[in-house]
């Protein structure tokens, strides 16, 4: 099939963000007397945000969050906005090959601020324009509601059915194949551990490809 648009995902899709920001997780949580492996951090956390993110972390930990984990985690995360994290393997090559044309937008649980700023540091900025749109800011419920997948959908003028979305997360699939869009599971990160792909084929998604010459492939590109 061909499509008339292209949603991404932005962590562990097109950064290596998973992987890093799940290890930090795991590594604050442990220190912190809450054994909890990076794979383990992955398998129950990824994908979620907010106060999502929170209440199945202090699910997991039977209790509330240490009292310096917003200070940690603030620190972290200006580390990495000002050094910057590497890309999916082919992301910035498969992104710069796309017919200049061909209606892109990024579709993340992260902020926008965060979204734009590593966008820069892979040289992308002038790939998206402004169609950054963020589960925290565009929309009243973030994923795995459908509701990110279908205001990028607006925002760029075609219909969620011509829509093709790249996702890596549970809870990333979950909406986006309720959206109604042709999702693609995309295994390409430091994060996807053997059994992942099968995981997302359980959500539903219409096709996994395990890199982006696979993706390219499936969108005949």
């Amino acid at each position: 099939m061909t499509f008339d648009a292209l949603l991404f995902d932005f962590d562990g899709v097109l950064i290596e963000s998973e992987y890093l920001g799940n290890k930090h997780i795991a590594d604050f949580l442990t220190a912190r007397g809450h054994a909890i492996t990076p794979e383990q951090s992955m398998a129950n956390f990824m994908g979620l945000s907010g106060r999502d993110f929170i209440a199945r972390v202090e699910a997991f930990i039977g209790g509330p969050l240490p009292a310096d984990w917003t200070e940690e985690r603030m620190a972290e995360n200006d580390r990495v906005l000002a050094e910057g994290i590497e890309e999916v393997a082919g992301a910035v090559a498969f992104v710069r090959g796309l017919p200049a044309d061909l209606p892109k937008a990024v579709v993340s649980s992260s902020s926008t601020r965060w979204i734009r700023t590593h966008l820069a540091h892979l040289g992308l900025t002038d790939v998206f324009g402004d169609h950054l749109y963020s589960g925290a800011e565009h929309v009243t419920r973030g994923k795995p509601a459908p509701d990110l997948y279908l205001y990028g959908a607006k925002q760029l003028g075609v219909p969620i059915e011509r829509c093709a979305i790249l996702e890596d997360s549970p809870v990333g699939a979950t909406g986006a194949v309720a959206s109604g869009g042709h999702v693609i599971g995309l295994c390409a990160g430091q994060h996807c551990l053997p059994g992942h792909d099968a995981t997302l084929r359980d959500i539903g998604v219409h096709a996994i490809a395990h890199d982006f010459d696979e993706v390219r492939r499936l969108l005949k590109l």
